[in-house]
């Protein structure tokens, strides 16, 4: 990849060897190499001129969980087992989803120069937000598998079904992200009121409770959320040490393909318009 110097960032266009190509064994290989450089080239420019570097993945979770803990420990008294490592495993597996979406809305703004490259495949940019996510969740879980061990927990074989979690909630990920991003290119307030609702949706979310504590007439509403899903599997997998619940995780895979279609086609058809927008 050659890089070429936009104002205080760094963009990268391909190199020459690397024409884009309608044949699917010329193209992959373009995508995967570009992927790489632009992953390598975001996690650059958040760490750029940094003390604390990759450590601020985990100073932002471990400050909620240290106030939860006070919070709903001490002065609620929540009846949660284990509640370090289920408060901090709900927070990593929502700090991957929140801040995906938010920063991946606002993607194609920020890569003005890129977008105005002939050829330049714009669909890459939601799944490098989203990929750029996975990677800090990757370098957090080491973390989190010490909070269960200083808890007493065992880590079980159910540990295996740890990565089609991961996979699950990237793909439902970058489906999202791709209608938000297509969207904000001409609504520039949807960045700011994702910001609202991701917020309310953090509240609706069993992160820092169980969702044995709502009332009965209201967890049937609360099921209508897929990160729900999602936190409550991680949580059997890496706590409980059970296999998750099957049904509704297979649920949000049908719907996810059928999002992830839906919202390629809309980001593909808006994509047409992103330079003149912009």
């Amino acid at each position: 990849m050659q890089q070429l110097a936009t104002g205080s960032k760094m963009s990268f266009i391909p190199n020459p060897n690397l024409k884009i190509s309608n044949r699917p064994r010329w193209r992959l290989p373009y995508l995967y190499d570009l992927l790489r450089e632009l992953v390598s080239r975001e996690m650059k420019l958040l760490y750029k001129r940094s003390v604390l570097g990759v450590a601020w993945t985990l100073i932002n979770p471990l400050l909620q969980l240290a106030v939860f803990s006070f919070v709903f420990r001490l002065v609620l008294s929540v009846d949660v087992p284990h509640y370090a490592s289920f408060a901090f495993c709900g927070l990593l597996v929502w700090s991957w989803f929140q801040t995906s979406l938010f920063q991946a809305t606002g993607v194609i703004i920020a890569n003005r120069p890129l977008i105005r490259q002939p050829g330049f495949p714009t669909a890459i940019l939601p799944v490098v937000i989203v990929m750029t996510g996975l990677i800090h969740f990757l370098l957090a879980l080491p973390v989190l598998i010490m909070f269960l061990l200083m808890d007493g927990i065992e880590l079980e074989l159910v540990v295996l079904f740890l990565p089609i979690l991961q996979v699950l909630q990237f793909a439902f990920t970058v489906g999202v992200a791709y209608l938000l991003a297509a969207i904000n290119v001409t609504l520039r307030d949807t960045q700011h009121t994702l910001g609202v609702l991701l917020q309310l949706l953090f509240y609706l979310t069993p992160i820092f409770y169980d969702i044995t504590n709502v009332p009965t007439g209201y967890q049937s509403l609360y099921y209508l959320n897929p990160m729900v899903h999602i936190v409550t599997a991680y949580r059997a997998v890496l706590i409980q040490g059970t296999p998750p619940n099957g049904l509704p995780l297979l649920v949000i895979g049908f719907v996810t393909a059928g999002l992830i279609w839906f919202g390629y086609r809309v980001f593909a058809s808006a994509s047409d318009r992103f330079v003149e927008e912009l």
